[in-house]
């Protein structure tokens, strides 16, 4: 497990999903919650760099890429999040907010920014648990063999 490498790839995770957010909101799409959904593809894309750059480095072990897949969606979200954070304050802060649509699973509503930021963290971190796991269903066989008859 090298932190160099989840750093990176944590990284790069913040600048598709920055990317992403940022196009749809000059297309006028960023009301649609169906394409807000679709950033998991760019964070699953990092994460599995992330297990393939370990598994052609030689490391194995099921927990050690887990432990590097998590935290390296982790990383993305939390500058992902930290970034919101700016771009909320910069269009008004808690106006901005109220502008959300209802449908959003934290918008509308009496919220404030860090209650919005730290409800994204809970989601992020969930969502980064099941991009991580589902990742490792995958790649189990080739990072750790278990179960195999000599």
């Amino acid at each position: 497990m090298k932190f160099k490498r989840e750093l990176l790839n944590g990284f790069l995770i913040f600048i598709g999903i920055g990317v992403y957010f940022l196009i749809l909101e000059f297309a006028n799409l960023s009301d649609n919650v169906w394409l807000r959904i679709f950033n998991v593809f760019i964070v699953a894309w990092g994460t599995n760099r992330t297990i393939q750059g370990n598994y052609q480095d030689g490391v194995r072990g099921y927990f050690t890429n887990f432990t590097s897949a998590f935290l390296t969606s982790m990383i993305g979200a939390i500058l992902s999040i930290a970034a919101l954070l700016a771009y909320i304050s910069f269009k008004g802060g808690e106006a901005y907010l109220q502008q959300l649509p209802e449908n959003f699973i934290f918008g509308g509503g009496d919220l404030t920014i860090n209650y919005y930021c730290l409800g994204l963290l809970f989601e992020s971190s969930a969502a980064s648990l099941a991009v991580s796991f589902v990742l490792m269903q995958y790649w189990k066989d080739k990072v750790e063999v278990i179960n195999k008859v000599d």
